[in-house]
């Protein structure tokens, strides 16, 4: 089965949490007083191949920032640099270049040992629990994750094409926006990714935007 095929198989299915969207594995957003679900994570220099996958026009970017994101939007996943952490942060900064012509976020390198702790306090005490009891960075940030997945790549490339996928909030309390509102938000200036396997081998991920 392709990956989109795959993609498109989880996103049939829908979870019973709150704030999570249609995968089995599920991704979460949490900010300050919110719990709606959203996750991602990119590489720092990565968003400046604007053909690949079903990206947009190079020129599209010639006035700046697009008001909305290029409908559909689905670049092909950058090569990956062996290390998951830029690679997420690359893929999140892809999706900002890519698809609407945001400025990238910084690879906040020091927030990724913290990040990593995130995910593993979470795969024992549940979505979001280090949000509130271990918080990494200061005031006025958002975390979004992606608990349960079958791989690190799965997380990269599935995980954050769902979250873009939601669009812009639409006014509609039944759809869930807050994963690409955190990703495409002017408000942070970097992005920590982390990573952790559990025993049994599912993988959670967070992101960290401050």
């Amino acid at each position: 089965m392709g990956t989109r095929s795959w993609l498109f198989g989880l996103l049939a299915l829908t979870l019973a949490c709150e704030g999570s969207i249609g995968t089995p594995d599920g991704i979460e957003r949490q900010g300050p007083g919110i719990d709606t679900g959203a996750d991602t994570g990119a590489g720092a220099d990565a968003g400046t191949d604007a053909g690949a996958g079903t990206g947009g026009d190079p020129g599209q970017c010639a006035d700046g920032p697009l008001a909305n994101p290029v409908p559909n939007c689905s670049p092909e996943p950058l090569p990956s640099t062996g290390d998951i952490h830029a690679d997420c942060v690359g893929r999140i900064n892809q999706f900002r270049w890519e698809c609407q012509c945001l400025p990238p976020l910084v690879r906040w390198a020091d927030g990724e040992a913290c990040t990593d702790s995130n995910a593993e306090y979470d795969s024992v005490n549940g979505v979001h629990a280090s949000f509130y009891d271990m918080a990494c960075g200061s005031g006025g940030r958002a975390q979004n994750e992606c608990p349960g997945w079958g791989s690190n790549d799965q997380v990269i490339t599935g995980c954050l094409q769902a979250m873009w996928d939601e669009g812009p909030e639409d006014g509609d309390p039944n759809t869930v926006n807050g994963h690409y509102e955190s990703m495409a938000s002017t408000s942070y200036t970097q992005v920590a990714c982390g990573f952790f396997t559990t025993p049994s081998g599912s993988v959670w991920g967070v992101q960290n935007f401050d």
